[in-house]
């Protein structure tokens, strides 16, 4: 091996040992300038000795206190269980606190406080609940703490009369703050569900209200981290399959008059059925009359008859024609006619007996 190459190995080794020593120089003259600032001032916070869960009461065997850093204290931390349990009344666990965790003001209630949903709201927010099915919301996977948007889906008679349907997208990013009647974030089943309740505002409050009234409302779970608005613009049938305005007319005006044949079809058979009613009940009349008559002859041969009276029959007197035939005398004279030449001449003579 050459000396060169001697050379720079131990060289390259004195620096690296050097550069060692000079950082470990650097960090205790940082951690002694710390200490004279007295940025590194011990402090305690509250947390957690067991995990709890929302409506869980806070005691002095669930919590208990840890050293901290004084600059970096969480918002809303106590620094002895003490102070956490100040006040009348018990208090009581929002949500889902880990073992160690910082017990912060915002999860859990104030003196005297139920775990309530009013609780859980945020300033001059509303808890809201819309009734949702097995596959409106989300098939039971939307928990208590999750986001959603709420979709609008309504149908709407146009101006040439035919039926159109559309989505729209009514809310979004909206927090779950129940599922029936289960706030417990904690939950992580999933389970087939009536209704879920949501924090909204004022105006929210009464979009939802109202909708709930003017079509169908289903759940869209938004991704956790989720949390800006997106545009979005409506949806309709012609939509989904490609058509235009003028062929989803015409494949309703086509349904209008399935629906109308449909219609007639029907009230065809009623009438028919009508009239078979009809037709029994003049006939069932009509058995009723002969009914009522064969009892009255029945009623008739089961009386006497009264004994006849014979009276003396009437003569009549019979007068014969009698028709006789008298042979007519003959006349005493006759008339004779004699021509002489060419000249008739007549006479009258006595008839001979």
């Amino acid at each position: 091996m050459r000396a060169n190459t001697l050379i720079m190995i131990l060289l390259a080794g004195v620096f690296g040992v050097l550069a060692v020593v000079l950082v470990n120089i650097w960090l205790a003259g940082q951690r002694s300038a710390m200490a004279q600032t007295g940025l590194v001032q011990g402090s305690t916070v509250v947390v957690a000795a067991i995990p709890l869960k929302f409506g869980d009461v806070l005691t002095t065997d669930k919590l208990r206190e840890v050293a901290w850093p004084a600059g970096a204290v969480p918002t809303g931390a106590f620094k002895t269980t003490k102070d956490a349990l100040a006040g009348e009344g018990t208090r009581q666990a929002l949500q889902t606190i880990s073992a160690n965790e910082p017990v912060l003001a915002s999860k859990i209630t104030g003196p005297g406080q139920r775990a309530t949903l009013s609780a859980v709201l945020g300033e001059g927010m509303k808890a809201v609940s819309i009734r949702v099915n097995d596959v409106l919301g989300v098939a039971g996977f939307v928990f208590p703490g999750d986001r959603v948007d709420v979709l609008l889906t309504r149908t709407v008679r146009s101006d040439n009369g035919s039926d159109q349907s559309f989505v729209d997208v009514l809310l979004q990013g909206m927090k779950v703050l129940a599922v029936d009647q289960v706030a417990d974030v904690s939950k992580d089943s999933p389970t087939v569900v009536k209704s879920v309740t949501l924090e909204a505002s004022t105006k929210d409050a009464q979009k939802l209200t109202l909708a709930a009234g003017a079509g169908q409302l289903s759940l869209a779970l938004r991704q956790a981290a989720a949390s800006k608005g997106e545009t979005t613009e409506r949806v309709t049938l012609s939509d989904l399959t490609g058509e235009t305005p003028a062929d989803v007319a015409k494949r309703q005006a086509e349904l209008d008059r399935q629906a109308a044949a449909d219609a007639a079809a029907a009230a065809e058979r009623q009438r028919a059925e009508d009239d078979r009613k009809r037709a029994d009940d003049k006939i069932a009349g009509l058995a009723q009359a002969v009914d009522r008559v064969g009892s009255k002859l029945d009623d008739l041969s089961k009386v006497k008859p009264a004994p006849a009276v014979v009276s003396a029959p009437e003569v009549h007197e019979v007068v014969k024609e009698v028709v006789k035939y008298v042979t007519p005398e003959p006349p005493a004279r006759a008339t004779i006619g004699v021509f002489r030449g060419v000249k008739l001449e007549t006479y009258d003579v006595p008839r001979q007996p």
